[in-house]
């Protein structure tokens, strides 16, 4: 029972759309600008929800579609680099929207945007300590609620959503990599007016962070398939962060990946930090596109600068 099964899987991303057009009667920027560096056309914005609202949406979506009873669960965890509170827990406030069991332990996990995988991860230990119960997994993102409006080298990239998966232990391989590279400076947020200015905004260097995506993508992927004696062509579907769709394009074609096998939504949703990874499976298993027994090689990269790679049977 080394491995994890997907339940449910359910998300939720808000009804205002913000496209290219939009960002162009705010900001110095152009639809054709965006969309030839990044592969983004659209992104959906928050309004009205809190981030814990956003993320039982999800969450709802996942545990429907999985059946189970809620007193199954072991655990609900949260991944999220924008947190309702500092405290509690914005998971607690989950919980309750929820009506989840008190025996159900509710944490926050801020891995940035590696963070739905790093949640996965910890959600399968918490299982091998209790195998006759379930996780809830959940990774949710406000981005919009962190962005300078007029830089528009950030606010063009961020949107917001949410995105669950309810699990089970099963049997099987699962095999896991990561690590985090000195450059923090490279993609943050400061946590509180005592940093300096501009605290709570997101500042990036973006041709620092290319590099380090394209490089902690190619390692990721050779670290999982040498640990797995797999090639490339035994993978059955690939989902990368979607941070920047010409980061995937030339990892693709640099290591000749059939992009047949990459799921991408970055045109119409951005980067949603680490509910990107989430969503993509969400809708991928809505559209039918996963089925039992296929290989799934998972690769996220973000702030810190972490990364974390998964691969495993569906």
């Amino acid at each position: 029972m080394g491995s994890i099964r997907f339940e449910g899987t359910g998300c939720y991303l808000p009804p205002k759309v913000l496209t290219n057009d939009d960002l162009a009667q705010m900001v110095d920027t152009s639809d054709e600008w965006i969309a030839a560096r990044t592969g983004i056309k659209a992104r959906h914005i928050n309004e009205g929800l809190s981030n814990a609202e956003m993320a039982a949406r999800a969450c709802r979506q996942a545990l429907i579609r999985s059946g189970i009873d809620l007193g199954d669960l072991c655990c609900l965890v949260l991944s999220t680099s924008t947190p309702d509170t500092l405290l509690p827990a914005t998971a607690c406030e989950v919980h309750h929207l929820l009506g989840l069991p008190e025996q159900v332990i509710a944490f926050d996990l801020n891995a940035a945007c590696p963070g739905f995988l790093v949640a996965l991860t910890v959600a399968r230990g918490m299982m091998l300590q209790h195998p006759d119960k379930k996780a809830l997994v959940v990774a949710s993102e406000f981005y919009s609620d962190l962005l300078d409006w007029t830089d528009r080298s950030t606010c063009v990239l961020f949107g917001d959503g949410a995105g669950a998966a309810v699990l089970s232990l099963a049997k099987g391989d699962f095999f896991v990599t990561g690590g985090t590279r000195e450059g923090a400076e490279a993609l943050y947020a400061k946590a509180s007016p005592r940093d300096g200015g501009d605290f709570h905004v997101v500042k990036m260097k973006g041709q620092q962070v290319f590099k380090f995506a394209v490089r902690a993508l190619q390692d990721a992927i050779a670290d999982l398939l040498e640990q797995s004696g797999m090639t490339l062509g035994d993978v059955d579907h690939f989902v990368f962060h979607q941070a920047n769709a010409r980061i995937i394009r030339h990892v693709c074609d640099r290591l000749c990946i059939d992009l047949a096998k990459v799921f991408m939504n970055i045109r119409d949703l951005g980067n949603t930090s680490s509910a990107s990874s989430a969503i993509c499976l969400a809708q991928m298993d809505e559209q039918g596109l996963l089925r039992r027994g296929e290989s799934v090689l998972m690769v996220c990269f973000g702030a810190g600068l972490a990364w974390e790679g998964l691969l495993f049977e569906w």
